[in-house]
């Protein structure tokens, strides 16, 4: 038998990722942003709930554009994660298994967690 001649490294830059791979990647992405910024999250509320000056103190926090900024990047992992692990869902059922189907619950995924960030983000800085 003839040995197969295999690529020595992986380019990854001449790989193609369809729609749906994309927004698999994406999910995983924002998985781990939400896992990363947990601890943060629950200093957030332990020192808003300590009391009024805590309380006061973190309002004040979100009021800078930065925290707003990186608030409405959580908002967006959030709701990519959501919206994405919904398809999963769909998809472990065997709903929309078809590349057509699977396409349009991609760029679904896509808009609605766009949308939802859109609207945070005229709510956080309007």
């Amino acid at each position: 038998m003839k040995p197969i001649a295999r690529p020595v490294y992986l380019d990854l830059f001449r790989i193609h990722l369809p729609l749906p791979g994309w927004v698999s990647i994406m999910h995983r992405i924002s998985g781990a942003l939400l896992f990363a910024a947990l601890p943060l999250g629950v200093w957030a509320l332990s020192v808003s709930l300590s009391g009024e000056a805590g309380f006061q103190r973190m309002a004040d926090c979100v009021t800078h554009p930065l925290p707003k900024l990186f608030l409405l990047l959580l908002i967006w992992a959030f709701a990519q994660h959501f919206f994405a692990g919904l398809r999963h869902l769909a998809l472990d059922v065997h709903w929309g298994l078809d590349l057509r189907r699977a396409r349009q619950s991609s760029i679904a995924v896509l808009l609605a967690s766009g949308l939802v960030t859109l609207l945070a983000a005229w709510r956080l800085f309007a």
